[in-house]
């Protein structure tokens, strides 16, 4: 059974005075505090190091050799620990449209997470949402009931400008009665 908690006994890095905290799994937690009241100390030096410290340790010999090992934080014991990912800390950016991912480089990290493991749904009916192919398309709207109106959005001139009449014409005699043009 996985535990419930982050259990952390004895924590004496830096300005920690030997601190015991039960910190909840699988929810994000926000240390506050005073300036130099052990914030960083206890996510940075204590947390992260000990979750990188031990997945480095399960890599082979070989492997180890191209990472920093980080020196073991002083703790009486630390359980229930997952692998740890850390954001460098930074100062404000001086571009008002930086956000936090931005500013902090884990943007692209993020997008990546989400476009390869996330699943999307539709905001409006909460359906997933997922890749069909042409066939997959036609058959759907074929299945639709004879007479009812569709709205079908397709390119049909892409990087061309000019006049396009023809186009025009020839979706008019196949019955299209709409056309939209940005």
């Amino acid at each position: 059974m996985e535990p419930q908690f982050l259990s952390i006994r004895g924590a004496r890095m830096h300005n920690l005075k030997n601190i015991d905290v039960d910190l909840p799994r699988n929810r994000l937690i926000v240390f506050t505090g005073l300036s130099g009241s052990g914030k960083s100390t206890l996510a940075f030096d204590t947390l992260y190091a000990e979750g990188q410290r031990r997945y480095v340790e399960s890599l082979s010999t070989y492997a180890r050799q191209f990472l920093g090992q980080m020196d073991k934080p002083e703790v009486d014991s630390l359980e229930g620990l997952s692998p740890a990912v850390s954001i460098e800390q930074k100062t404000t950016s001086k571009n008002p449209r930086s956000t936090v991912g931005t500013v902090t480089e884990v943007y692209d990290y993020l997008r990546l997470l989400f476009a390869r493991t996330g699943v999307p749904h539709c905001p409006e009916c909460g359906q997933e949402i997922r890749s069909q192919s042409a066939e997959d398309m036609v058959g759907a709207l074929m299945s639709r009931p004879d007479g009812e109106k569709v709205i079908l959005l397709a390119p049909l001139v892409t990087r061309r400008k000019g006049q396009h009449e023809k186009i025009f014409d020839r979706l008019r005699k196949d019955g299209f009665v709409r056309v939209r043009v940005n």
